[in-house]
């Protein structure tokens, strides 16, 4: 039989347990740190803005190498330095989470639609992009529902931008309410250097870059600073049509079908 004595020396003491729990500890958070600033961040759907292409409550990876790097990259946005570093052009087409112009605080996520120097207009609640129509045909009716559950009936067609990154043959989707009110007839906006236009893929229920006034609300040109990453992957995503307490109801509010879906 050991003496205590000798159980003392052989037993990890207390203190180093403690050591090795932080250390582990430690470890991780500084993996998951890392992780989130140079490789993936998890962001959700709170708005319906981006339907259908992004429904609520959608959680998405988004890639923040995609880009390059801003001060945006990095958590609670240190202000170490201006512009980007190891900068990619986006595309346009690209599915993008920035921070907002008005609130650096506030993550958006919009479709790219317009790169400086590109001419972006509106009319008749059809897109021009330097003059040209934007080819969208017609593919049916859809039914969307937003953030406070009112369902949206619409038209949705199917958009190519020119020049974009490749995208499914036949185009991404955009929802159609209407062709009246000023999201369908504006100006001929000129997109200035460093900057991006943004356009919601659900085009009239969308505060984007066609509202460019002093309003709060109003997204105007993006500075391409602000840029996060680009949105990739819907990892998981849930309705959200019961109250969290009814814990029974989970399991029916996960959209299986969405889980693991690319952005597009």
């Amino acid at each position: 039989m050991a003496s205590t004595q000798d159980t003392a020396q052989t037993s990890p003491s207390f203190i180093q347990n403690l050591i090795e729990t932080a250390r582990s500890f430690v470890t991780i958070v500084l993996v998951v740190v890392v992780a989130r600033t140079f490789f993936f961040e998890p962001f959700n759907i709170p708005s319906g803005s981006m339907i259908p292409t992004l429904q609520v409550g959608d959680y998405l990876w988004v890639s923040k190498y995609s880009y390059g790097y801003s001060r945006f990259s990095f958590p609670f946005s240190p202000d170490i330095f201006s512009g980007r570093i190891f900068y990619h052009e986006p595309h346009r087409g690209d599915v993008a989470v920035f921070r907002f112009t008005k609130d650096n605080s506030i993550d958006y996520v919009k479709r790219i639609v317009g790169l400086p120097g590109d001419h972006v207009q509106v009319r008749g609640g059809l897109l021009f992009l330097n003059g040209q129509q934007v080819s969208c045909p017609p593919a049916g009716d859809y039914t969307a529902i937003d953030e406070h559950h009112t369902h949206m009936e619409g038209q949705l067609c199917l958009e190519t931008l020119p020049g974009g990154r490749t995208q499914p043959p036949q185009g991404h989707e955009i929802l159609k309410l209407t062709d009246e009110g000023m999201q369908n007839d504006t100006p001929d906006y000129v997109v200035p250097p460093g900057h991006f236009f943004a356009m919601g893929d659900n085009r009239d229920d969308s505060a984007d870059s066609r509202f460019m006034g002093d309003d709060p609300e109003d997204l105007g040109f993006v500075p391409i600073e602000n840029l996060v990453g680009r949105a990739q992957l819907v990892f998981f995503s849930v309705d959200m049509t019961h109250p969290w307490w009814q814990i029974w109801a989970w399991p029916s509010e996960i959209r299986w079908s969405r889980l693991l879906k690319g952005v597009h």
